[in-house]
């Protein structure tokens, strides 16, 4: 292979476990990603676990960022709350600086956020969140990065106030024309076939392409690519994917 022409991050959800409740193999996807979304609380992760997480990402090299989330255990934050924008500005502030406490602990130091599950889809198009977000995570630290879907209010917020913004897709999850995320509740929303996730993540990286649900062509920003940690197979499926854009000619380095 000659050098690569294409550049990208890899990140992967880790840290989704609670107590004695394991969901993901948290060190096998550690040795492949360039980023680790790590949860802080609220829709997953316990304090002990959590630490650990930023302790195996230190040995591996990986980047850490602050996977906010609504206080939604029992629903692994996929369900939609309609928040105030101060609870939310303050739950979103909190769960950072939590996730700050314990990555120092590790040697390591938070360099961006990504919102998980209900919020990361809240925060595309319902303006008083998306600004919660957004200044939350200003003011918490305004070198922080923010990860997440382009064109997103989230995004716009965060660029009026100065924070730096960085794209990502989803290998592993299916697409509407609009190219917005095709929801959990429906079929074929998550894809499990290594090869097809693979394949799908090299072209979003490569034409800046992927296939949506209807069969037409969407254009994508590939900054970042994910990869579910908690999906079966999940370390499977990313090795397929980082095979395939090594083979491809992409190297993997984090953004920040």
């Amino acid at each position: 292979m000659g050098d690569a022409t294409f550049t990208v991050d890899l990140n992967a959800d880790l840290g989704e476990g609670f107590g004695i409740w394991r969901i993901g193999d948290d060190e096998a996807l550690l040795g492949m990603v360039t980023s680790a979304n790590v949860a802080c609380g609220f829709h997953a992760g316990d304090p002990a676990g959590l630490l650990a997480v930023c302790r195996m990402a230190s040995i591996a090299g990986a980047r850490v960022g602050a996977q906010v989330a609504y206080r939604d255990l029992a629903g692994f934050g996929r369900r939609y709350i309609d928040m105030d924008y101060d609870d939310l500005f303050a739950d979103v502030a909190y769960q950072i600086g939590s996730l700050q406490a314990l990555a120092h602990v590790a040697g390591l130091r938070v360099g961006y956020v990504k919102p998980h599950g209900a919020l990361y889809h809240a925060v595309i198009d319902n303006p008083h969140q998306a600004r919660a977000v957004a200044s939350a995570v200003h003011a918490v630290d305004p070198t922080l990065t923010v990860l997440g879907l382009p064109h997103s209010l989230l995004f716009r917020e965060a660029e009026m106030i100065g924070l730096r913004t960085v794209a990502e897709v989803f290998a592993d999850r299916a697409y509407r024309p609009d190219g917005t995320l095709v929801p959990r509740r429906e079929a074929g929303a998550v894809l499990h076939d290594p090869a097809v996730i693979a394949e799908r993540a090299v072209r979003m990286v490569t034409e800046g392409l992927v296939t949506a649900e209807d069969g037409t062509d969407v254009e994508v920003r590939a900054e970042s690519i994910c990869v579910h940690g908690d999906s079966p197979g999940a370390p499977h499926i990313l090795a397929a994917v980082w095979e395939e854009l090594r083979a491809a000619g992409v190297d993997l380095q984090p953004f920040c």
